[in-house]
């Protein structure tokens, strides 16, 4: 008796059914672990885990790259690189433009010069001015301001766009600065090809004070080939390049502010735009419709920007009075009739040109009324 009691404890304590099913447990347990759905489910989640993980630590690093190049480019103002000269040379015209009209001087002209433009565009007006003060014939060709298909073709987006009739096809000018002062040193010297003249100013690509990337034409303002040998010559030309900077750089910036102070004021203007570039008779009236107050509206909301960013007077009214008493004060010291003396030089057909284009808006009217710029204006326009 006392021999099985002691067999039956020895079983307790050695490994009997309780020691058995713990095993047994344990054996589930692990099995649990290593196999189980649940498992193989925490293993593919971790993996996710350390994947995006990974993709979050090469962004950091390349995003970092990025700034650090960024700000160090942002560090250089001014910092330069060389970017294409010139649109390429049009082989062919593209077939589906319509000539809106045709500006002629004699009936049987042939027009070699097409210019692509907004009506009122002040840049528009500017090459418009110079074209039709040196009397050659063009065609023009208005564009749709908010689709813009009347220039599909071209990668630079913006107007005017002037296409030079050539032996190569047609070579595309842009920038309304340099339309000009390219055309006046091709018409005064006919020995270089409009090829050739256009590669004599070359754009250039470059990172300004706040940090965007700009691209600008270098020597725009100079006609080549002009003999500034004489003291009193280079001093005019001087001057001729300062006040076509300043109507680019100053004036122009007046303008959108008090054309379109109002939502009113810009929606009349654009009825305007509509009625001198021949809108109803160009485009469908959806599309006029859209151009009116579709336009108006957007310039109406650009123009609040415009005045903060060019630092207008609270009245932009103001602003662009003084200008006009500037150009004024700046002809009468000049001593003559017009900045270029007895006749127009570059800089009154580029404050001409930018001033017409507001001529049908009431700030127009304004302008007349409060400044003494009517007499030079009307002088101006008598003269092209």
């Amino acid at each position: 008796m006392a021999l099985r009691v002691a067999v039956a404890r020895l079983k307790t304590v050695t490994g009997g059914p309780s020691l058995l099913r713990i095993n047994n447990t344990f054996s589930r347990l692990k099995h649990f672990n290593s196999e189980s759905p649940l498992a193989k489910h925490a293993k593919k989640r971790t993996s996710t885990v350390r994947l995006i993980g990974g993709g979050v630590a090469i962004g950091i690093v390349v995003g970092a790259a990025y700034s650090y190049f960024s700000y160090s480019e942002r560090k250089l103002p001014g910092a330069i690189v060389n970017t294409p000269t010139q649109i390429p040379i049009l082989k062919t015209l593209p077939t589906d433009l319509k000539v809106t009209r045709k500006v002629r001087h004699n009936n049987d002209e042939t027009a070699n010069f097409i210019l692509f433009q907004y009506p009122t565009c002040p840049f528009c007006c500017k090459v418009r001015a110079f074209l039709d003060y040196v009397k050659v014939p063009y065609d023009i060709i208005e564009v749709d301001p908010i689709l813009k298909q009347q220039i599909s073709w071209s990668d630079y987006k913006k107007v005017p766009i002037l296409l030079v009739k050539s032996s190569n096809g047609y070579q595309p000018l842009t920038d309304s600065t340099m339309i000009v002062s390219a055309l006046a040193s091709y018409l005064k010297d006919k020995t270089f090809t409009i090829e050739d003249i256009a590669n004599f100013y070359p754009s250039i690509s470059y990172v300004d004070v706040d940090g965007k990337r700009k691209t600008d034409i270098m020597n725009k303002y100079f006609i080549m080939n002009e003999d500034e040998s004489e003291k009193s010559k280079r001093l005019n030309f001087e001057n001729e390049r300062q006040w076509r900077k300043w109507s680019d750089d100053t004036l122009v910036h007046a303008l959108s502010p008090n054309a379109y102070r109002t939502l009113s004021e810009a929606i009349d203007s654009f009825k305007w735009f509509s009625i001198a570039g021949e809108w109803e008779k160009n485009f469908p009236f959806w599309e006029t419709s859209l151009m009116i107050y579709g336009g108006a509206f957007m310039m109406w909301l650009i123009s609040k920007k415009l005045k903060k960013k060019y630092m207008l007077k609270d009245d932009v009214r103001q602003s662009l009075y003084e200008e006009c008493n500037t150009w004024v004060k700046a002809v009468e010291k000049n001593g003559g009739t017009f900045m270029g003396g007895n006749k127009p030089n570059l800089a009154d057909l580029a404050v001409y040109g930018t001033l017409s284009s507001i001529e049908g808006c009431m700030a127009f009217k304004d302008i007349q009324e409060n400044t003494k710029i009517n007499v030079w204006f009307s002088n101006m326009k008598n003269v092209i």
